[in-house]
């Protein structure tokens, strides 16, 4: 597949998931992280359910441009199901594909590899990692509560 067309595959993604966000809403009786980045205006409202070291299911909403949402939806899927363990590995793996460092690419992406592209655009570098950070910081209050 040409690059213009891989290019165009991943802006339709990206619009997938920002027109119709999975995972949309908030979470009863769990980890609430409320984050935004001031730079661009880019909010979150991250719930979480984490038990017996597994985020069993992940929410968000909030409001900001299109790779903020659309990844903050890629997030939770991913997360979805994962022991914490795993879903902290993603981020780290994220966060090295967003600063354009080598990442573990044994490990399938799925629709999070369309925001790839955003590391060449590094102001919206910090849209991309919003509700990835958020994630982040909810599993940590949870282990250490």
């Amino acid at each position: 597949m040409s690059f213009n067309n891989l290019d165009q595959l991943y802006r339709t993604v990206i619009m997938d998931h920002y027109k119709k966000p999975r995972n949309k809403g908030a979470l009863e009786d769990s980890v609430t992280i409320d984050m935004n980045n001031p730079t661009c205006g880019d909010r979150i409202h991250l719930t979480l359910q984490v038990s017996d070291g597994v985020v069993q299911d992940a929410k968000f909403d909030g409001e900001g441009c299109s790779i903020s949402m659309a990844s903050a939806s890629m997030m939770t899927q991913a997360v979805k199901g994962k022991p914490v363990d795993e879903a902290l590995k993603l981020s780290t793996i994220f966060s090295d594909m967003m600063l354009g460092k080598e990442y573990d690419d044994s490990i399938d992406l799925g629709d999070i590899e369309a925001l790839s592209g955003v590391a060449k655009f590094p102001a919206r570098i910090k849209c991309a990692t919003l509700a990835w950070k958020a994630m982040e910081k909810g599993v940590e209050n949870e282990s250490h509560s």
